[in-house]
């Protein structure tokens, strides 16, 4: 089992930048394919990108792709959400998921940290 710990979330302005981090609990880890999902309100939760276990592969939605990077570092149980060229349809409450395979889809995931705010004002 992993907990999820995300922080880095706040109030920018269009055009700007912000790094999600999400630290997790436990020594498998490394184990674990990641994933950032966001919600905004009245809205089904959506997947944002993940990240295979070492890092070798990433997959975003069309969305945010050219905009945020997905990484980890392995040896601190962290993996962060570069965001950049922000835009306000980009407001919502970020998640980050752990899970043992690769998945768009948030069911498909069984760790959940409690989320992150992301404001991004116009």
């Amino acid at each position: 089992q992993v907990q999820l710990v995300e922080s880095g979330g706040g109030l920018v302005q269009a055009g700007g930048s912000l790094r999600l981090s999400c630290a997790a609990s436990g020594r498998t880890f490394s184990r674990y394919v990641m994933a950032w999902f966001r919600q905004a309100p009245g809205k089904e939760r959506a997947f944002v990108a993940a990240i295979s276990w070492s890092g070798g592969n990433t997959y975003y939605a069309d969305s945010v792709k050219g905009r945020f990077t997905i990484s980890r570092d392995n040896a601190k149980n962290t993996v962060y959400l570069q965001m950049n060229s922000l835009k306000p349809e980009d407001t919502a409450v970020y998640y980050c998921a752990a899970d043992s395979l690769i998945a768009t889809m948030s069911k498909e995931y069984r760790y959940w940290g409690q989320g992150t705010q992301v404001t991004v004002s116009s």
